[in-house]
């Protein structure tokens, strides 16, 4: 059985109970987890599994592996504590969600832009672009698009588009729905204040930064 993913149901949740369901050496393996593992650019939690600091977490087909130290002394059917950062998940959910935003409202002013890779991490996200002119012109108006989209503080669907192959998709009515695996807000209102970059990365290639302010 697969571990059960609570973190998509639940973003916000940071402490639960559950039990051990098989071990590896050093890795554990969870009934229930609320501990997200680094899935399309979005980088993994920090947090505790039994009081242990999990040195990574990957996912494994539909189980995440949660790396601990040697000799963690878990067993299969153990019950464990899961905690994870708080102020880590929270920033993380609202830059991955500004990052989505921003991608969504830039190709629909750019048509011919084509995204080529993203990260979203604790301090800012990015997401990098091929793209044969330079993006500074174009900022300003997609920044306040986005930024309008969030002072809106529309709801934010989060579900499953095809459960049995764990395929999700976050929406916003009347804007977009976008498949997506990641943890995202309740509200787009959640994100608050963000700023636009532009760096440049190579010829043909442009990145935007995302912060929040």
């Amino acid at each position: 059985m697969s571990t059960r993913k609570l973190f998509w149901r639940a973003p916000r949740q940071l402490s639960l109970q559950t039990t051990v369901s098989r071990v590896a050496g050093d890795e554990v393996y969870l009934a229930e987890t609320i501990f997200f593992a680094f899935s399309g650019g979005q980088e993994s939690d920090r947090g505790s599994i039994g009081g242990q600091e999990v040195l990574a977490a990957e996912k494994r087909g539909d189980d995440i592996a949660y790396l601990l130290p040697a000799g963690h002394g878990l067993a299969a059917g153990d019950v464990v504590n899961v905690q994870i950062d708080g102020a880590r998940r929270d920033r993380l959910i609202r830059l991955h969600f500004a990052a989505e935003l921003t991608l969504e409202t830039l190709c629909r002013e750019l048509p011919a832009v084509e995204k080529i890779g993203a990260h979203i991490g604790e301090d800012k996200a990015r997401i990098d672009f091929a793209l044969s002119e330079p993006i500074t012109p174009h900022l300003p108006a997609i920044a306040a698009k986005v930024q309008a989209l969030i002072d809106a503080d529309l709801p934010v669907i989060s579900a499953f588009s095809d459960e049995a192959a764990g395929r999700r998709y976050w929406e916003v009515e009347n804007y977009c729905r976008v498949p997506c695996g990641g943890t995202h807000p309740a509200r787009t209102g959640e994100v608050g204040r963000i700023a636009l970059k532009r760096r440049n990365v190579g010829k043909g290639k442009e990145r935007v930064e995302i912060t929040l302010v």
